[in-house]
């Protein structure tokens, strides 16, 4: 089973389009094929974005958040290496990536140029639902 962390911008733009790959592996993100990883500092950004980028009903963005952690794996990360990336804001998504062994999902594959360094792979949704047979 593969080990994925999810970033913030394809959570927003599977709210925003239910056409997309971003949207499929939302809706598939309990699958058996792929464990999604979170931690205290993800689910808080993920909760601050989309609450304040999206015209999603609160209540709607809380049911979300509340199913992506009851299936998610929780992570406590101990190690601070920042900062590491351009955007520093990014750092804790590579550090539950490292302590999770996990692949980056994101539409931002630049971003997170430097995650080779830990053996890590960058993936858009498209990609990896290529990767685990989904598309």
């Amino acid at each position: 089973m593969k080990n994925i962390v999810i970033d913030t911008n394809v959570l927003l733009s599977a709210i925003y389009s239910n056409k997309g790959a971003s949207y499929k592996l939302l809706s598939i993100i309990d699958s058996s094929k792929f464990t999604v990883n979170i931690s205290t500092t993800l689910v808080y950004e993920y909760e601050e974005i989309l609450k304040s980028k999206s015209n999603l009903e609160i209540r709607y963005i809380d049911s979300i958040l509340d199913y992506i952690c009851s299936v998610g794996k929780k992570n406590k990360i101990f190690y601070l290496w920042r900062p590491k990336l351009k955007d520093a804001d990014d750092d804790f998504l590579l550090e539950l990536a490292v302590k999770s062994n996990s692949i980056i999902v994101t539409l931002n594959g630049k971003d997170f140029k430097l995650a080779s360094e830990f053996d890590l792979k960058v993936m858009t949704p498209k990609d990896f639902l290529q990767y685990i047979g989904e598309i």
